[in-house]
Order: C-alpha cells, then structure tokens, then sequence
C-alpha cells in the first residue's frame, strides 16, 4: 500500500493536527544552519554597559509594553472615547524586560557557565512569582532567542521575559486540552507524556532523576524538543532551586546536540500556568525549543497546518548519533545521549 506524502498526525493534548513529512530520506545538509550574529565585532553592546554591574542583571526595555487595542470597531470606539473623555480601551500595561549574563558574556546558552544559567532562570522563576502576587496582568512570558534568523536583537546571552495583559493562544489550548485530558484519562497529560517517552523511548533525548527530554510526537518543526519536570507543578514561579539546577543542565546539554546542525538558530519558550488562574492539577510546566531551520511556506499560511519535514523519531536519531559518535561527552545509549545526575542527586518530594 502507497504511503503518502505527509502523515497527519495529533497533538493529543492541543488537538491541533501536524503534518509530517514521511517520504523523503533525511538530508542533513538541508538543516544545517549556523545561528547568525545579529551585530558586527566591535558593535557597542547595550547589555554590557546597563544596568551597572558585574552578575546576572535585569533590564527594563519597555514598561507599559501593551496597549490593548482590540477589534477594529473596539478602537475606533476607543479613538472616540478618547477624545470625548480622555479614556482608552484599556490603556497601557504589561512590560518588557530581560535577564542578561554578566558583561562579555555574547556565547550560546550551552556554552555558558552552568551556576550562571540557573541564576538567569531563578531570576526568570522570581519575575514569574513577583508577578502573580502583583495580580496586574494575566501571563507572564519567558523566552530566549538565539540568532538573528530567530529574532534575537542582541548577540549578549539573555532571556526576555514580557508581562502580558491575556493568556496566550497557545497557553490557553494547552489549558484547556490538559484539564479535559485529565477529566477523560485521570492523569496529568504532561505526566503521561514524560512516562510514556521515556518507556517507549523512541523520542527520547535525555533523562536524569528531576527532567526529561524528548521530540513530541505531533512536533511542529523540525527537531522540536520539550523539557518537562517529572514533578508535577503547574507554576514555574514555584521551582525549587534542585529543580532550576536540573532545568538549566537539561537545556545546556540538549543545546549542545544541536552541534550537528551547526549551532542553529533557536526559540526557547517556558510554558507556565496563567498569574490570575489555579490550575495546579490539571497544567505541568514545561520548556520547548524550536529550531529555526527553515521558513514557512503556503500549505502552513494557507492552512494554520504545521508542515515537519523531519519526524521527530528522525530527528532523534540525528541527535543522538552524535553522541554515539563520540563527538559529545557522555552515555552512548538511546536515551542517555548525555549523563545526568542519579536519582539520589535530587530531593525525592520534588521527583515525584
């Protein structure tokens, strides 16, 4: 029997559908894309020179980042009201602001000293904390981009975190898919997901006692990757530091995989539970990393359909043959592609 060209296959907590590209045979030459510098070798650089300093800082780069416009017919309203009264639909609010490494600091994120990436994301955890007691806006977003095919504006190591005045779309479908995935099976999705990959295996990256890694089955672009706890909390503000440490060398070592593809450019985003909701059962923290290896064509535009051109189970396979190569330190066995720490390295309510 024909296979087809694509293989459509569902994100079983979203249930928004990708399709995958099944009938051609990897060539890694078309992914193999250098993450480009954003400025030139002797550019001043912003997050040297401010805030003050010699550590981990914080940059405000925007306060009242928001104005929430609305519909058309809302603003146009809104332009009226202004005038007639001074008032706006909802004003201005939410902000823009980064965590960045130390002065000099312009390498990657897996080259990066580990004690200053688990500072960077206690600093990230604390923001999201301070701003769920503040209860001003609704979501506050964490994200590093790495490159300048991947948005980046800077070549300094830092990680953008922006106070938002609504739930993000994607945030939203994974809330409200987790909550109805819990209701029909009993269990956690994320939990399920982080059983069931590292007992298949056949998308896993990397495991230690408190993180696991793996390609998700409905990936969306080309070597997708998730870390997820295996500890069940749906609010990143509440991470333990055992827990930030295992993060931050979960995301080192699997960054470094991404050697095979030249050091690509990449988005890393931490999904968190919403700063107004409680949703502690039914939502589990994660972080995801998307490489950006290619651009997005017609059918996607067109149809709101994710195109893969490599499978996840490809992509793995690519990754870890690195490591089985010798090319990268570490285990050589699927699934260990870099050692972790053992289970004892970890307090055991927290591995849960």
């Amino acid at each position: 029997m024909a296979t087809g060209l694509f293989e459509l296959r569902k994100d079983d907590i979203t249930g928004w559908w990708v399709a995958v590209v099944v009938d051609r045979e990897f060539a890694r030459e078309r992914f193999q894309v250098a993450a480009r510098p954003v400025g030139r070798p002797g550019d001043a650089c912003q997050n040297c020179q401010s805030p003050s300093g010699d550590g981990v800082r914080v940059r405000s780069l925007k306060p009242q980042a928001f104005t929430v416009a609305g519909t058309g017919r809302e603003a146009r309203g809104s332009e009226r009201a202004e005038q007639e009264q001074g008032l706006g639909l909802l004003g201005d609010c939410g902000s823009w602001q980064t965590i960045v490494a130390p002065p000099g600091h312009h390498a990657p994120l897996a080259e990066e000293s580990s004690a200053v990436v688990v500072e960077m994301l206690a600093r990230a955890r604390d923001a999201i904390a301070a701003a769920r007691r503040a209860a001003e806006t609704d979501y506050l977003q964490v994200v590093q981009n790495w490159g300048a095919q991947a948005g980046a504006r800077t070549d300094h190591l830092c990680i953008d975190f922006y106070d938002l005045p609504q739930i993000p779309h994607r945030i939203g479908e994974e809330l409200g898919g987790a909550a109805r995935y819990l209701i029909r099976e009993g269990v956690c999705p994320f939990c399920r997901l982080v059983r069931d990959e590292v007992s298949g295996r056949e998308r896993l990256v990397f495991e230690d006692a408190a993180s696991v890694c793996f390609a998700p089955y409905a990936s969306r672009s080309p070597f997708e990757l998730w870390v997820v706890p295996r500890h069940h909390d749906a609010d990143f503000g509440r991470a333990t530091d055992d827990q930030l440490t295992s993060a931050a060398e979960t995301l080192q070592k699997v960054l470094r995989l991404l050697a095979v593809l030249d050091g690509p450019p990449y988005n890393l985003v931490l999904h968190t539970s919403p700063l107004r909701e409680r949703v502690d059962e039914t939502y589990h923290w994660h972080w995801e990393i998307h490489p950006r290896l290619r651009e997005i064509a017609g059918l996607e535009l067109g149809t709101g359909l994710p195109v893969n051109p490599v499978s996840p189970e490809e992509a793995v396979d690519e990754l870890l043959a690195q490591a089985r190569a010798g090319v990268l330190s570490g285990q050589a066995s699927r699934g260990m592609a870099v050692g972790g720490r053992s289970w004892d390295a970890f307090p055991r309510e927290d591995a849960r």
